[in-house]
């Protein structure tokens, strides 16, 4: 077991890098290139907030304790590293693209910043993958509950002052679960139909 307090350092930072790297550039790159008209990167923030999605849905089951959550927590960090390198038409129309444009330069700058975030995210994340077998209870377990317990409560009192009901853990697991199940069926669409069709293009991802 790793020195808890360095680890629970280490997962809280994981929480801030992801709110900076897995949400709030990819949100300002997304605007830029949409407002800015570049169709290859506005196609390659959708798909990179089609599987990132996965982060949200990690958080809701954790929010009630879900040991799922420790599973889809080290996924889902691998898996949108390889959401924004995957695509070969895609890779091909940023590299035609001028390097020393500002919005070029941003979204080659976050993918690398991203992928290292995203390697060192899952590694960490890893150390905490016997959870999954239950014993969330344990304190290598409960680092990882801190951040979505802290979300849950700003989550619930928003959720109180505009529709005036309960935002509990176990409404967060159920609502993570169904966003689950369509994230599932779409992923093995994806892998079954148009993966063999189409190889490395985004095409309709």
């Amino acid at each position: 077991m790793p020195d808890l307090l360095l680890y629970r350092t280490l997962v809280w930072l994981d929480y801030r890098l992801a709110a900076v790297f897995a949400v709030g550039l990819p949100l300002v790159l997304l605007i830029w290139a949409a407002w800015k008209q570049e169709q290859a990167l506005v196609r390659l923030m959708g798909i990179y907030w089609k599987v990132a999605s996965l982060l949200l849905i990690t958080v809701l089951l954790l929010t009630d304790n879900k040991p799922l959550g420790y599973l889809l927590a080290f996924l889902a960090q691998l898996l949108v590293v390889v959401s924004v390198w995957f695509w070969v038409d895609l890779n091909e129309e940023l590299d035609d693209l001028p390097p020393w444009r500002p919005l070029p330069f941003a979204l080659r700058a976050w993918r690398w910043g991203l992928s290292v975030y995203g390697v060192l995210g899952a590694l960490i994340s890893a150390l905490a993958l016997d959870c999954v077998r239950g014993g969330v209870t344990r304190p290598i377990c409960r680092v990882w509950l801190e951040a979505p317990d802290d979300l849950h409560g700003g989550a619930a009192r928003v959720f109180n002052f505009v529709f005036g009901g309960s935002w509990t853990g176990v409404i967060a697991a159920f609502v993570g679960y169904v966003a689950l199940g369509g994230y599932g069926v779409g992923l093995l669409q994806w892998l079954l139909v148009r993966l063999p069709k189409q190889g490395r293009v985004a095409g309709g991802f």
